[in-house]
């Protein structure tokens, strides 16, 4: 594992989803450069928020990317929720749960996967040892001066993690346990990688920018005293209606995370944000800006400060080319 004898920060980069070619550019963007078949740099390393697969046209490449970051020390890395749902996807489940996968074969669930099975179709060995490796992953990271978390920081049920797993890393028992309704393992992996969804009115739905339709909306968790489905809103896609000006029930706000103003940086995933990147609160910044619609791979360069900076931000506009269909010495690790 490498070392670095001065390190001055790290760079935390947002959901790659497959656009491997971006995420290479941004690395040398950040001044990271290959030796040794692995991005390096001499005073930095990287922090990646998950969400590595699905989508995109270029899985394999972000996956080796980064993984070889990984185990090469100029890396970490937390779980997202792509990455868990491609290890329940996979995953036969006990016959005591009455269905064959521990993550249905609906038609949603399998279109979301379907580009990864599709450019790993003809590499199955490197796909179970992906899967193997996502599987080492932590859900949550907390480092001297910042917390990373690939889509809500919820300090009770972390601390729940801990007592049974210290590391933040999931075992089989837990990975069956998740996909049980009400168990404290499926609370984990929802609030920690899915964030918090309320409810939309019955019949109304949210028709998303990436085919989509919703029943729910996706709430953020910075809010000291939201009073409004508006106050914690958090998504590109507008709520139907005067929705906004909905007032939270007591249900509604309890369920409700809480991160104050006076917790360290945390930086999240996830949310698919637009536009220039910006901090939806002083200690917050979201990294996820919809690189796979043609948005921007974002990252945020930290060096030590309690207060986050804007002008911390850095990106790459994710090319028209980036849907191509890879070629294949691209992508070929064998």
């Amino acid at each position: 594992m490498t070392r670095h004898a001065s390190l001055e920060g790290f760079d935390l980069i947002g959901d790659v989803h497959g656009c491997g070619a971006t995420l290479a550019s941004l690395l040398e963007k950040l001044g990271y450069h290959q030796r040794g078949g692995v991005y390096r740099h001499p005073r930095r390393r990287a922090i990646f928020l998950g969400d590595l697969i699905d989508r995109g046209p270029r899985i394999r490449l972000a996956v080796n990317i980064v993984r070889r970051m990984v185990e090469e020390g100029e890396a970490e890395i937390v779980m997202g929720n792509h990455e868990y749902n491609a290890l329940a996807y996979c995953q036969r489940a006990p016959s005591r749960l009455g269905r064959e996968w521990l993550r249905e074969h609906t038609p949603r669930h399998n279109r979301i996967i379907k580009e990864t099975l599709e450019q790993y179709r003809d590499h199955p060995a490197e796909w179970d040892d992906a899967l193997a490796w996502f599987r080492e992953i932590p859900l949550v990271l907390e480092l001297p001066g910042l917390r990373v978390v690939h889509a809500c920081w919820d300090q009770p049920l972390i601390d729940a993690l801990r007592r049974e797993h210290p590391d933040g890393r999931i075992d089989q028992t837990f990975l069956e346990a998740s996909v049980e309704h009400g168990t404290l393992a499926s609370q984990v992996m929802d609030r920690l990688t899915r964030g918090t969804h309320i409810p939309l009115p019955e019949g109304v739905t949210i028709h998303s920018g990436d085919g989509f339709t919703r029943r729910s909306f996706r709430a953020h968790f910075w809010a000291r005293e939201p009073r409004t489905w508006g106050d914690v809103v958090f998504q590109p896609d507008n709520l139907p209606g005067d929705l906004e000006s909905r007032l939270l029930t007591d249900r509604e706000r309890g369920y409700l995370s809480h991160y104050g103003p006076e917790e360290p940086p945390l930086f999240i995933g996830h949310y698919w944000c637009e536009g220039i990147p910006a901090l939806p609160a002083p200690n917050v910044a979201c990294l996820d800006y919809s690189a796979v619609k043609f948005g921007r791979l974002v990252a945020y360069r930290w060096s030590g400060e309690s207060r986050l900076n804007a002008d911390h931000f850095v990106w790459v506009r994710v090319p028209q080319e980036e849907a191509a269909r890879p070629r294949p010495w691209e992508i070929d690790f064998d």
